[in-house]
């Protein structure tokens, strides 16, 4: 397994020396040092690093806030922050930044390892998300380009994103901060909104016929007043009173 490439900012050469021989200790691998903003930002950017502990305090014209806020501008690096100061004005600056921690000063080497490795895991999976949330975007682009967007829904199910067609989808169900897409063999849990999922759905295919339900209408089989009964037996779907006009209109009712 690679080691972890870590870069110092420490003012404090003495301070600055003891980090790097407790990380070079805990198996990780020192890449740098910086006693200013200024080195710490031109490191950063040279050396890519996995993850930068960075000294608030720091001697010079930029501190370690305005170093960690530059580099954050240009790369996607996680900083944890050293601090002998944790007074709220502190820490209100530094959240602007959105560091991955907080060592409190003076630390000990359990210290840093646990910040480490808890920023690292939260890094990972933070860009794990945003990989898998542009994926969806450029398959909506693609989609869109070749006219075929509103056929298709991409739902997570098991880790996985799934290629569901709508025209197998029977009924979609509220559930608390949830909606559950149904099909005829599978069900899927995507945590969104009603209104979310009905703006993405063809508004030809399907309609809202109760506040918790929307239901696909070339599914619907029978109406026994007040619920809709879907083909092969799936489900029993209540009508709520304010969707029975507009069923009727989309039902053709004669």
């Amino acid at each position: 397994m690679a080691q972890t490439n870590v870069l110092v900012v420490e003012d404090e050469s003495i301070v600055s020396k003891d980090i790097q021989h407790s990380l070079k200790k805990l198996g990780y691998n020192v890449v740098g040092a910086a006693n200013n903003g200024e080195a710490a930002v031109s490191l950063a950017l040279e050396h890519q690093p996995d993850i930068i502990l960075m000294d608030i305090m720091l001697k010079g014209e930029m501190n370690g806030i305005e170093a960690a806020e530059a580099i954050r501008k240009e790369t996607n690096i996680p900083v944890i922050f050293l601090t002998a100061y944790a007074d709220e004005s502190t820490l209100a600056k530094a959240k602007v930044t959105q560091p991955y921690g907080y060592i409190i000063k003076p630390f000990k080497e359990i210290d840093i390892h646990t910040s480490i490795e808890m920023a690292l895991y939260k890094h990972k999976k933070e860009s794990e998300v945003l990989k898998e949330r542009d994926l969806l975007y450029s398959l909506v682009e693609n989609m869109e380009a070749s006219g075929g967007a509103r056929d298709i829904m991409f739902v997570k199910s098991n880790s996985r994103l799934v290629k569901l067609k709508t025209s197998d989808i029977y009924f979609i169900e509220a559930l608390k901060d949830y909606v559950v897409i149904n099909t005829l063999n599978t069900r899927y849990t995507v945590h969104s909104t009603m209104k979310d999922i009905e703006a993405k759905l063809p508004e030809a295919d399907f309609i809202r016929v109760h506040r918790s339900f929307i239901v696909r209408l070339d599914k619907i089989v029978a109406i026994e007043q007040p619920n809709l009964i879907l083909e092969n037996d799936k489900k029993v779907i209540p009508i709520g009173g304010s969707y029975k006009d507009d069923l009727a209109r989309r039902l053709n009712l004669v």
